[in-house]
């Protein structure tokens, strides 16, 4: 009899399913809108240049749009027990994306950048998929080896160790800056994973300078440096895309000059639709504009954060660590993208997410936020399995006090039914593992 209930219960926290985090879908949506806009209006100038029809790049970020759907949709549906079972797999694929593009063939420069694999049909930047895939495999890695990670300098130095792979990887293509983007998710998912803080000072120490001497070994890279600290020295060569995004920014003042108005995108900004396109933001919703934008990201980092901080509460490490280390990633390309805009960081080829044009970056965003959606709807179910065991095993409550020549009857420890114990005992192994004990 007890059996039977046991395996009842257990079915009955099966059937009990969970919801998607309403906060994330809305910003999720919010930006993609956001994003066919703003392309759709920004892209004219610059398909008029292309001699192609005027929506031709609105029609191709739509197309990628839905194909990200389709893969969010997918990872949505995923349990994340499953994706994690291949963790090892993305690292090897990881690799495979990166040395990939140095395949005559199959990899593809444009701009003197060697970075896309030629689909046929279009060009895929392997980076897009790396970054998505070093995340799941990183917060793999921290759940394994939580323990070793804050205790042994080993166990740090090992995801570091594959984060400077991939980076090397990455500065032979060139691309300095997504370089520095999976160097920084790296060291802030070893802080979030409880890393020993004075060890990391060393890797840190260590790593900084290098980085900038790599910064300055290309004379590019000095050029924009320079180029950024004084744009007006040179306005017609070294510093003529962040002027003219300066412009933009400052013509739109408060409210902006309107949709489609925009001035700065008929073919004086360069690359208006994809890297600059939060300064045709600026200059056609001006700063109330501006200012959604960054809130729109704030809160879609903050909810993610949030996410991470209760699954690892519940013990759901690897969702946990997946969450935060998406978090980090659009939080801070996000950040250097728009800082790259306003004039407040020197110019880098990364993308806004969700709202640049870009199909590689579309797609991987979608997935990316999937996946965070697929982490807030097993937090959501793991919280409602909680709440119904400790609805079904909590006492009832006491009964009106006797009378007082009735005596209570006690009832032993001892004397508590040997099958009721052993049931109990059944109904916490079938629980807890849902709840994502690490075993």
């Amino acid at each position: 009899m007890t059996d039977l209930s046991t395996t009842r219960q257990a079915t009955r926290l099966d059937a009990i399913g969970g919801h998607f985090d309403p906060w994330l879908l809305g910003i999720s949506c919010a930006l993609a809108c956001l994003g066919v806009v703003m392309v759709g209006s920004a892209s004219i100038g610059v398909a008029d240049g292309h001699d192609v029809g005027a929506f031709y790049f609105l029609g191709r970020h739509v197309v990628f749009l839905a194909i990200g759907l389709v893969m969010a949709l997918w990872v949505m549906r995923t349990e994340l027990k499953t994706i994690e079972q291949h963790n090892q797999w993305l690292l090897l694929v990881c690799f495979l994306l990166l040395i990939a593009v140095f395949v005559p063939g199959i990899g593809k420069s444009v701009n003197g950048a060697r970075r896309w694999l030629n689909l046929g049909v279009s060009n895929f930047q392997a980076v897009e998929a790396v970054k998505l895939l070093y995340i799941v495999w990183l917060a793999s890695y921290l759940k394994r080896y939580s323990e070793e990670v804050t205790a042994t300098w080993g166990a740090m130095l090992k995801p570091i160790g594959v984060a400077v792979g991939l980076v090397v990887l990455l500065l032979l293509q060139p691309d300095f800056g997504s370089s520095s983007l999976i160097l920084a998710i790296t060291a802030g998912m070893l802080v979030l994973g409880g890393v020993n803080m004075p060890r990391m000072f060393g890797p840190v120490l260590v790593g900084l300078p290098l980085l900038a001497i790599v910064a300055i070994a290309e004379p590019y890279r000095v050029t924009r440096l320079t180029s950024f600290l004084d744009p007006w020295q040179d306005p017609f060569k070294t510093g003529y895309q962040l002027t003219n995004a300066l412009m933009a920014v400052g013509r739109g003042e408060w409210l902006g000059v309107g949709l489609g108005a925009s001035v700065q995108k008929l073919s004086y900004l360069p690359e208006a639709h994809t890297d600059f396109i939060m300064a045709v933001i600026a200059e056609e919703f001006g700063f109330l504009g501006v200012c959604t934008v960054v809130a729109l990201y704030a809160g879609l980092a903050g909810r993610a954060f949030w996410l991470g901080l209760k699954c690892v509460e519940m013990r759901r490490h690897f969702a946990g660590y997946c969450a935060f280390g998406i978090a980090l990633w659009m939080s801070l390309q996000s950040f250097v993208s728009i800082g790259v805009n306003l004039g407040l960081l020197p110019t880098k080829g990364l993308t806004l997410p969700m709202i640049s044009y870009g199909g590689s970056s579309v797609i991987m965003t979608c997935a990316a936020l999937g996946l965070l959606l697929r982490v807030s709807y097993e937090l959501d179910r793991a919280q409602r399995q909680v709440a119904r065991v400790r609805n079904e095993t909590t006492p009832p409550p006491a009964a009106s006090a006797p009378l007082a020549t009735s005596a209570p009857i006690a009832t032993p420890q001892s004397k508590r039914p040997a099958d009721a114990v052993r049931g109990t005992s059944r109904l916490r192994q079938r629980v807890e593992p849902t709840l994502g004990r690490i075993a």
